[in-house]
Formats: C-alpha cells, sequence, structure tokens
C-alpha cells in the first residue's frame, strides 16, 4: 500500500512538473510575437533625422513630420505635417513641400509661408496647435540686432510634442529672452552657423538656459557654417550632443 502511494504521488508531481513547463512555454512563446525590443505596454521610439543645413523629419509611429524641407532627393509623399519657419528659400521650398505631401498632409507655417502657399494653418510666436496627432507650439525666433530676421516678421521656431518627447526647432533665431525661457526640453535643434542665426558659442550659451537632454547642431555644411562650428558646439555644450552628416538620425 505504502509503494502504491509513493507511485502515486510521484505520477502526480509529474503531473504537476509538466503543466508547469506548458505555461512557461506558451508564455514564452507569446513574449516572442512582440516586436524585437520591445516589453507589453512599451512606445515606439521617436526618431529624428536631418536632411541637411535646416531640414529634419521627426517620425513617430504613424506620423511624419517635416520641418523646413529643402533640397530633397525625391518624392516621398508621407508627410503627416509640415512646419515651415518662415519664407527664406533655405526653409521655404514650394517644390519641396510637393514632394512630401499629399491630399491629406497639414500645413502648418509663418503667416507670409500660408499667405505665398494660399493654404495652410498660421502659427505665430506664443500660439499652441493640435494637428495630425501632435501639439505644436510657436516660439519667436529673430535677430535682436541684425537685419535678416526682424521680430516684427513674428517668424517662429516649433515646440513639438510627440510621443511622450518635446522637440525644440529654433528656426533661423538669435540668442533671444523667449529661446532662453524654454524648459523641460528632450531634444534641442540649434543652429550654429553664425552670421544669419547664433553660433556655435551661443548655441552652448542657449543649451545652458534651455538644459535639454540632448542637442543636434544644424545651420552648417550649406549656405554659412561647417563641421568646425558643429564640432565645437559638440565640444562647449553642456548636454549630449550629436553631430549628424545628411540622412543620419537618433532615436529618443
Amino acid at each position: 500500500m505504502e509503494k502504491k502511494v509513493r507511485i502515486l504521488i510521484s505520477f502526480l508531481s509529474c503531473m504537476i512538473l509538466g503543466l508547469a513547463l506548458s505555461g512557461c512555454e506558451k508564455r514564452d512563446a507569446a513574449k516572442s510575437k512582440e516586436e524585437p525590443g520591445t516589453e507589453e505596454g512599451s512606445t515606439m521610439a521617436v526618431k529624428v533625422q536631418w536632411l541637411g543645413h535646416a531640414s529634419f523629419r521627426i517620425s513617430y509611429e504613424d506620423t511624419v513630420i517635416y520641418i523646413d524641407p529643402w533640397k530633397l532627393d525625391g518624392p516621398a509623399r508621407d508627410a503627416t505635417v509640415v512646419l515651415i519657419s518662415h519664407s527664406h528659400g533655405d526653409h521655404y521650398s514650394p517644390a519641396d513641400i510637393v514632394k512630401i505631401s499629399d491630399a491629406n498632409t497639414i500645413l502648418i507655417a509663418s503667416a507670409d509661408v500660408v499667405e505665398k502657399e494660399g493654404k495652410g494653418k498660421v502659427i505665430s510666436p506664443g500660439q499652441v496647435l493640435e494637428a495630425g496627432g501632435i501639439r505644436i507650439e510657436g516660439v519667436a525666433a529673430y535677430n535682436p540686432d541684425k537685419r535678416f530676421h526682424p521680430k516684427t516678421n513674428n517668424w517662429v521656431g516649433f515646440i513639438v510634442n510627440v510621443g511622450t518627447k518635446r522637440i525644440y526647432y529654433a528656426g533661423d533665431t538669435d540668442l533671444t529672452d523667449e529661446l532662453k525661457s524654454i524648459r523641460e526640453i528632450d531634444l534641442a535643434l540649434l543652429p550654429v552657423g553664425g552670421k544669419y542665426t547664433m553660433n556655435a558659442q551661443e548655441a552652448s550659451i542657449a543649451v545652458e538656459s534651455i538644459k535639454p537632454k540632448q542637442a543636434i547642431p544644424y545651420h552648417w555644411g550649406d549656405v554659412i557654417g561647417s563641421r568646425s562650428d558643429a564640432d565645437r558646439f559638440a565640444r562647449d555644450a553642456e548636454c549630449e550632443v550629436t553631430v549628424l552628416t545628411p540622412g543620419e538620425s537618433v532615436e529618443l
């Protein structure tokens, strides 16, 4: 009798162990179906790509945002939102807007650009708009002591709120009080070329005020500014800086 009890206990133990292992296999199989590098409840990364000069492409899930597209290689027709900071030719290019837009693309721009395009939503300094599932804040972009970008033109930079990230694109601006007041930025996109905008040293001072987690320099390598300006900014800025070449990107 005692022997039979031991055999029964052994049998039941094997059954329980088998069920436990089966459960593990099912959980592992379910986990393997998740996308690589993701966990339940996690969100996709925000990808920020430098297209050269002052042009960027930001993508998150199904949302694609272009900022000041210029000299693009070919048609993409993938833009959810296009942001144009002002009407200078190296920032506002009607031909490049056409390359990335379809019938559903939303244009958000300074008033002079919207007037030239005959469509779109005007954004002014201090204004907040929501479009394509993202929140966009207009920030004044101007030269206090130069004639290139007068404050009275109401030209803008943008704070793009996408996913859980806040990305600041400065536009063509010098070091202004409005810029210095910006806070809680995950990634700051700052001009470093000088003459028409801040130079590398001034962009480093901007970082001291904004305190972004990361920064990327632009407005170099075409029109004005060189790799040495970008490298100087990377050396002096008190945050993580990534110097990209056109086409390269970072993920947040």
